[in-house]
């Protein structure tokens, strides 16, 4: 695990980068990891700087596997809610367009149900690479976060293209089995690349219900994009948005939905922020206790002070 760790430092990678063979496509080979430096500390050191940061990324993983039972149980509770219409099943049913649904209910389109702002257009953000400025989010980023590849933009952007953590995006171009998806940004202020929505609704209580909305047609979302696929890429445009139904349940509903779908999706927005400040608190503490620049046991102390701190949300 230590020298897993060690493979993952920004020291390692540079060495790997000047070590490159660029004949063809970039690659190494065995003669250069054999002759790949590696700091050996003694054994009892290597061993605990594995298990700080093997925590931190245990806890990271714990995250995942719960937020993806709470992703679970709030697309089962809007499927009883919104397509099987469970609670209201004692009521009055009238026909529609999507067949029956509960009296007092409507017929829109996914377009109605919130405002989708598209990203900027590239050219416009002038990129750099140094970081200089805030952060470009693409598709990359909306599945690895802000790295070091990312690119930054200092130019005077309008404000309805910046981002903020809690922001609901979705990704409507790109690989209709990966790229399309929707997503709760937590890589803190940034900018929105083209390629991407930013979803925005016009009363709180329908901020759960869109969310978990898109999320249901994400299998629907990805068969139209692979229906358009080029060249590898799909897309879903304004105009499928705009022709496909959904039930538009009235507000008392969806202050109902909100109380409980809004707790899931809170808890769960909450585990994502915890595990970015735990993979933050890992990159920085990785090449410190490599080099011996931070002690194990000030590491210790950082792991438990910081790095396991539980957001409000939750």
């Amino acid at each position: 695990m230590f020298v897993y760790y060690y493979f993952r430092s920004d020291d390692y990678l540079e060495y790997l980068d000047q070590h490159t063979i660029q004949t063809g496509v970039p690659h190494t080979n065995l003669s250069i990891l054999r002759n790949t430096p590696v700091p050996l500390p003694p054994l009892p050191i290597q061993r605990r700087i594995a298990e700080i940061l093997g925590r931190l990324d245990d806890k990271i993983e714990a995250n995942r596997r719960i937020n993806r039972t709470l992703e679970a149980m709030a697309q089962a509770l809007y499927k009883h809610w919104f397509v099987d219409f469970g609670p209201f099943q004692d009521g009055q049913f009238v026909e529609s367009e999507l067949g029956l649904i509960p009296a007092g209910w409507e017929v829109g389109t996914v377009y109605e149900s919130a405002q989708f702002i598209n990203g900027a257009a590239y050219r416009k953000f002038n990129p750099n690479r140094e970081g200089v400025g805030l952060p470009i989010i693409k598709i990359a980023e909306l599945k690895n976060g802000v790295t070091d590849s990312t690119l930054h933009s200092e130019e005077d952007i309008d404000e309805k293209y910046h981002i903020d953590d809690g922001d609901i995006l979705f990704s409507w171009s790109g690989n209709p089995d990966t790229s399309l998806d929707v997503f709760t940004w937590t890589g803190g202020h940034a900018l929105l690349n083209q390629h991407i929505f930013l979803v925005e609704t016009a009363r709180p209580e329908e901020r759960y219900f869109v969310y978990f909305m898109l999320k249901h047609f994400m299998p629907t979302f990805a068969e139209i994009a692979r229906n358009k696929q080029t060249t590898g890429l799909g897309h879903v445009t304004v105009r499928d948005l705009k022709e496909m139904p959904v039930v538009r349940p009235p507000r008392d509903i969806l202050n109902r939905f909100a109380r409980y779908a809004g707790r899931l999706f809170e808890l769960r927005f909450g585990r994502l922020l915890e595990s970015r400040k735990l993979a933050a608190t890992r990159d920085y503490l990785l090449p410190k206790l490599l080099s011996g620049e931070v002690d194990v046991r000030d590491a210790e102390n950082a792991r438990s002070s910081i790095a396991t701190s539980i957001p409000p949300a939750l």
